[in-house]
């Protein structure tokens, strides 16, 4: 179980690559410093671009969990 807890999801299962890591990138910028974006993706590369992305770009990833091929993010901003 996750000690944090998310303040928005976005669910994007059923989404194929790039989509899951672009939209990722697209609404980290609308959280307010130290808010969490939950990501839930079964896109395989995704476990590659997200976190990589969001480092890039200066967010912390917090947590990956996998869980079959869902993959679960957890982003601060």
């Amino acid at each position: 179980m996750s000690q944090y807890i998310p303040d928005y999801q976005l669910d994007m299962v059923g989404e194929p690559c790039p989509y899951p890591a672009v939209a990722t990138l697209e609404a980290m910028p609308t959280l307010k410093p130290g808010e969490i974006l939950e990501v839930i993706s079964d896109c395989p590369q995704s476990i590659n671009n997200i976190p990589l992305d969001a480092k890039n770009h200066g967010y912390k990833v917090l947590e990956i969990e996998q869980n079959g091929p869902t993959i679960r993010y957890l982003i601060q901003r």
